[in-house]
């Protein structure tokens, strides 16, 4: 039996292959077996709703009135989040909210402050 190795993005240790792929079943990543790390995390850009790219530690602020599931909040038009951390994923953004707690948006409704 091989040992695969653990995803580079969640450090999973469930692994598969894929052809000549390694696939993560939690996060969805996959990366080449040839390279054995993935290259593209370290260029991966995340745009908010207007196209400036974000980085760890910026401050956005929403665009778009969201709701919270399991919570009876509103994320309202203007709310600012401040030290927000860049995931990756369809929510690809992680922050904390007074109020609310932790949560994870989607790029595409917010703009940096």
């Amino acid at each position: 039996m091989t040992t695969l190795p653990p995803c580079p993005l969640c450090n999973c240790p469930h692994t598969y292959t894929d052809a000549q792929q390694y696939v993560c079943p939690e996060c969805a990543h996959e990366w080449t077996a040839a390279v054995g790390e993935v290259a593209d995390t370290a260029t991966l850009v995340i745009r908010d709703a207007y196209g400036t790219p974000l980085a760890d530690g910026d401050s956005v602020t929403m665009i778009k009135d969201l709701k919270v599931k399991g919570v009876a909040a509103v994320l309202k038009v203007g709310t600012r989040v401040k030290g927000i951390r860049l995931v990756a994923g369809d929510h690809n953004l992680s922050c904390r909210i007074d109020g609310v707690g932790t949560l994870q948006l989607k790029s595409e409704f917010v703009r940096k402050a």
